[in-house]
């Protein structure tokens, strides 16, 4: 990957990188379509990074599906796709991690004790690896933009991050690849997510800026049944607390369901 990477470089050619972790859906291809509008050549790796999972049964029961994703890719003119194995990013004797402090702090930081240091590591030898000029990541894990985008600039990587939008199911579901692990049910109680989202949004449009009072909104929208690991407000920029909005914050939400934690947010702003 790196002498194809340093070959298209020496073309003059503009790499564009789309790192996901596989099983396929709209939101992945949202961010592939982005990227072969911002570059010359596109590169989507798929690798299952062991070392972000806190739990080891979450990393054993992650889908995957590695011959539709390549159908996927194929049909949206992706023609390099980099599959690196685990012997390959980790070998042994390997001992290295990257941990950015603050934004590994708080929300998911808090309930996944090590995983934004295996995101950070991994992304950071994924660059490396691929050496792209710009790298797309979906806005769903906004935590780990944030932190992605503090990495590059702390450490000068020469890369230009860019956040897309959340892709939704008809019904409001944010895409994401834990769906499938879903039951029937299951999926019928995880709709409260996105409606517990829209009830915070309409008290905040109503005027509320108290972060506790549109908390206390979106908690009370929330299924019974579903386990809520937090429901938070923080600076969309810093991802510091805010008792109240006055900027653009963030609306975190993460959960689980059943076996399978989701997470979803929105961005409160006034027009």
């Amino acid at each position: 990957m790196t002498q194809i990477a340093r070959s298209l470089k020496m073309d003059g050619r503009k790499i564009v990188f789309v790192p996901t972790m596989g099983y396929l859906h709209e939101g992945h291809l949202s961010l592939v379509r982005e990227g072969k509008k911002r570059g010359d050549t596109l590169v989507v790796s798929i690798y299952v990074n062991p070392a972000q999972f806190n739990e080891q049964c979450d990393y054993e029961d992650y889908p995957v599906n590695l011959d539709r994703d390549k159908e996927l890719l194929e049909a949206e003119g992706c023609r390099i796709l980099f599959l690196p194995s685990s012997e390959s990013m980790y070998p042994s004797g390997f001992e290295t991690t990257v941990h950015v402090s603050g934004l590994s702090k708080g929300m998911c930081g808090d309930s996944r004790p090590g995983h934004f240091s295996g995101v950070a590591t991994v992304v950071a030898k994924l660059f490396n690896i691929v050496q792209p000029d710009i790298a797309i990541f979906g806005e769903k894990d906004y935590q780990q933009l944030a932190l992605i985008r503090r990495m590059v600039s702390d450490l000068d990587f020469n890369i230009e991050i860019v956040g897309m939008p959340i892709v939704r199911e008809s019904d409001g579901l944010a895409m994401s690849s834990r769906n499938a692990r879903l039951s029937e049910d299951e999926r019928m109680l995880s709709l409260s997510l996105s409606r517990a989202l829209y009830s915070a949004m309409k008290i905040f449009e109503e005027g509320s800026c108290d972060a506790q009072r549109i908390i206390e909104g979106a908690r009370g929208k929330i299924a019974g049944g579903i386990e809520i690991d937090y429901i938070d407000i923080r600076d969309a920029a810093t991802l510091k607390p805010v008792d109240k909005v006055e900027g653009d914050a963030l609306l975190a939400i993460a959960a689980r369901v059943g076996k399978t934690r989701l997470i979803d947010n929105t961005i409160l702003r006034r027009n």
